[in-house]
């Protein structure tokens, strides 16, 4: 079975995509490299399974995203850059992940950091400098990049510290040390797979009439890591994703790490929510933009300007957030008490909206802000 999704008229993304999910989508509209892919796609049959089209949008030598001349990583637009890390914004990450860092070394009886995905070299800077300040400098700072373009920067960032820097083409044998890999995790391709209320299907890229990139979805054996009886649960068209490829990693690295560490840093959900039913291809953002814009254009009422209303409401956010989660988890674990939890459920949804007018309505009562006039 293979179908176009309505979506796929364009290929612009998946559903709730990474920063390296958006930058390959992006980034495939770059003539240079939409030749390459359709090469790709002519070659593969007219159909290239996403984690292919994935990884060469990002990595094809010379043309991939990561594998190109153009800056990525910086603290501003204006500098060319296109998203930032936190080692881009202030030299503490680096300063406090050392110190795990050198806690690990020292239990461990080691003298080596190896570094995935190093970046700019930002993080390898803050971490050499910070453990030789701690008094727990390494002999060896190994880092296995598969960018020549980013390796090259990350060269220049680190002269200094040759000739301990060094760059590794593949996994070592073993490891004995600590490894480090700062928002590498969700860079490495992913499976894609769309429910179409019947069966899931394994989403690909192919070519439309025109020779324009378009999501094209076959039939295949993948499927989330969920029991079959709660796909009823999920709505038609949902679309998620899944991760074999980042699974292998980590599967190596415990394979091949004999004595240390290894300190994984990004962001996501557990299991249980990243599968959730309810996420049809979005986030939490979708409630947080909604509210946002609810409160921003009713801020009249508590007097206040528009501008002043949105800020209050991104400030409690976190809040309401949190009870709609546990809402969500709830009903997810099959603890069923629509009565019971109506009136929650119903005040958290009320408090979303007016919580922060009446917050700031009080402040100016209190006199601890000034009224302002939208």
């Amino acid at each position: 079975m293979t179908s176009k999704t309505p979506e796929s008229a364009r290929l612009n993304g998946a559903a709730a995509p990474t920063p390296s999910m958006t930058a390959a989508a992006a980034h495939a509209t770059d003539p240079a490299m939409t030749a390459l892919l359709r090469e790709e796609i002519a070659a593969a049959g007219g159909w290239l399974p996403f984690d292919r089209y994935m990884s060469l949008a990002l990595y094809a030598p010379g043309l991939g995203y990561y594998a190109n001349a153009r800056r990525k990583f910086g603290t501003m637009p204006q500098q060319g850059s296109d998203f930032v890390t936190a080692p881009e914004l202030s030299p503490l990450f680096g300063r406090a992940l050392a110190r795990q860092v050198a806690q690990a070394l020292q239990v461990s009886g080691t003298d080596t950091v190896i570094e995935f995905g190093a970046g700019s070299g930002a993080l390898a800077e803050q971490l050499l400098e910070a453990l030789d300040a701690l008094g727990q400098p390494v002999t060896r700072y190994f880092i296995v990049d598969l960018s020549g373009t980013l390796r090259e920067r990350q060269a220049e960032r680190l002269a200094r510290f040759a000739p301990r820097v060094e760059w590794l083409d593949r996994w070592p044998d073993e490891i004995h040390g600590v490894m480090v890999a700062n928002e590498l995790l969700d860079a490495i391709p992913v499976d894609l797979l769309r429910w179409d209320g019947q069966q899931w299907l394994q989403r690909g890229v192919g070519l439309d009439a025109l020779g324009e990139l378009v999501f094209v979805d076959r039939a295949g054996d993948a499927r989330p890591p969920l029991p079959a009886e709660e796909d009823a649960g999920f709505a038609p068209g949902t679309v998620t994703e899944i991760h074999p490829q980042a699974e292998a990693f980590v599967k190596t690295l415990a394979e091949r790490l004999r004595r240390g560490a290894a300190f994984l840093i990004d962001y996501g959900f557990p299991e249980s929510e990243y599968y959730h039913p309810q996420r049809t291809g979005g986030t939490l953002m979708v409630r947080f933009a909604t509210k946002t814009i609810a409160v921003a254009l009713l801020s009249h009422v508590a007097g206040i300007s528009w501008r002043k209303g949105a800020l209050i409401g991104v400030a409690l956010s976190p809040m309401s957030v949190f009870a709609i989660l546990l809402l969500e988890q709830t009903r997810y674990m099959g603890i069923v008490l629509v009565d019971e939890l109506a009136a929650l459920a119903a005040m958290t949804l009320f408090m979303e909206v007016l919580g922060p007018i009446i917050t700031q309505r009080a402040l100016i009562k209190a006199r601890e802000t000034a009224k302002e006039e939208g």
